[in-house]
């Protein structure tokens, strides 16, 4: 997968203090249909922006010439502040929505995010109106209450181990199917919670839904 990009390592201004935070922009100077921010597993089990799922995702993305916000959510790495069990966190991802609009004004967002961090992203996302699509990876749907998702109908990706230990595949397969708007829920068959050994099934699975979605990003 190459990639094309410039990157930026910076901080975000949050409202616990500063977020630690990569930018990844394309250094190609076609207009993108999109750009993104992908939120990071949970912190208190070693989650952060450089975890090899939210990774490959930015990859992914960064081959399709998307720009990819990735960050540190506080208390995380070099960010300020203090784990808060996914309420800041919900602070901090809007303050890297804020961020990436003001860089890319006019640009429709799409929020992805990995685990703890597709929780807080879905959140976040559909609340935003600046963000048309999202994208959940390994959704933990065993512990956490997702039935926000039902008042959501913005287009929505989800992308699960079909052994994800987190996550029951029956009951992610069950709530996917009753929600409204355009989803899609792609299993990655004989994978856990983290794709070892399944993160190129992975990447496809993005790929081709944003292709999908996006005929013009197959000439970028």
């Amino acid at each position: 997968m190459e990639i094309h990009h410039d990157s930026q390592s910076l901080f975000l201004n949050g409202t616990a203090g500063r977020l630690e935070a990569i930018l990844w922009t394309p250094t190609r100077h076609e207009v993108t249909p999109l750009a993104a921010v992908v939120c990071h597993p949970h912190p208190l089990f070693g989650g952060t922006m450089h975890n090899k799922v939210v990774y490959n995702a930015a990859k992914t993305l960064d081959a399709l010439g998307i720009p990819v916000l990735r960050f540190n959510f506080r208390g995380t790495g070099l960010s300020a502040g203090e784990h808060d069990k996914g309420r800041g966190e919900q602070d901090d991802a809007r303050v890297a929505l804020d961020f990436l609009a003001s860089q890319f004004p006019g640009v429709p967002l799409l929020m992805a995010g990995f685990s703890f961090g597709s929780v807080v992203g879905l959140r976040v996302g559909c609340r935003d109106a600046r963000v048309t699509e999202l994208i959940g990876f390994g959704l933990p749907v065993n512990s956490t209450d997702v039935s926000f998702l039902q008042e959501c109908r913005k287009p929505k990706l989800f992308v699960h181990g079909g052994e994800d230990q987190f996550g029951k595949r029956q009951k992610l397969e069950e709530i996917v199917a009753a929600l409204p708007g355009e989803n899609r829920l792609v299993v990655v068959e004989h994978a856990d919670h983290f794709f070892v050994g399944r993160l190129d099934e992975f990447n496809a699975a993005i790929s081709d839904w944003l292709k999908k979605r996006h005929p013009a990003l197959h000439t970028l």
